[in-house]
């Protein structure tokens, strides 16, 4: 493994953080637009992307972890430390790949949270608007065929029948 497949590992990533990115601004609009029929399927679009992010990761790792020990770095060197100790132009490089990573990194958090706000106050608000609205009982009937306490009005079977 050299430098040329760790960039181009951190390429892919780039590609598929901004393809989340993308994922969770659709997302984002369902939600405002109260489209939620399509949340199921963008939520399963998501975790695909996850998934392979979380098997890049671990390319990425085994790649990272191999040029450490060429440039005689300890054990799981950050991008940072990589970017710092690569000979030129990989440095340079490195260090571009670990400045787009964090920008992606910090939108993806933004929007998740803004996202997981709007959730959260679209449950708030069905549970109050659930609280406002009681339906009146109809009460019970007990064994003189009048309905019990919680009705609004008494009925009685013998004067139906």
């Amino acid at each position: 493994m050299d430098y040329q497949h760790l960039s181009t590992l951190l390429w892919r990533e780039q590609e598929l953080l901004d393809l989340l990115l993308f994922k969770a601004e659709e997302k984002q609009y369902l939600i405002l637009t109260g489209k939620t029929r399509w949340l199921a399927r963008i939520a399963h679009e998501i975790e695909v992307v996850l998934d392979q992010l979380r098997t890049l990761e671990v390319e990425r790792a085994a790649a990272t972890e191999a040029i450490a020990v060429k440039l005689g770095l300890d054990a799981n060197p950050s991008l940072r430390q990589v970017a710092d100790a690569a000979p030129s132009p990989w440095n340079d490089l490195f260090a571009k790949h670990h400045e787009a990573l964090l920008v992606l990194v910090t939108d993806l958090r933004s929007l998740s949270d803004t996202n997981r706000e709007l959730i959260e106050g679209g449950l708030a608000a069905i549970g109050d608007a659930l609280l406002q609205v009681r339906t009146p009982t109809a009460g019970t009937y007990g064994a003189s065929g009048r309905q019990t306490e919680g009705s609004h009005r008494a009925v009685t079977l013998d004067g139906a029948l």
